[in-house]
């Protein structure tokens, strides 16, 4: 069952130890999805706010 996170920080600490992230525009928000090898991690933002984030993440990063 994924494990939905409202801190970034936090989110960007665990991409470290993550094989990849998932990520799905929708029109009003992004989708931002995290594998690591034990839990699926799920973080909800804003477009603007999702490419900072994005930029920040030590991973693979996939477009869905």
């Amino acid at each position: 069952m994924p494990t939905e996170i409202t801190d970034t920080e936090k989110f960007i600490q665990l991409s470290e130890n993550a094989n990849y992230c998932a990520i799905k525009r929708l029109p009003r928000t992004v989708k931002l999805k995290l594998r690591t090898p034990k839990l699926l991690y799920t973080l909800k933002t804003d477009p603007t706010r999702a490419e900072e984030v994005i930029k920040k993440l030590a991973c693979e990063i996939r477009e869905i």
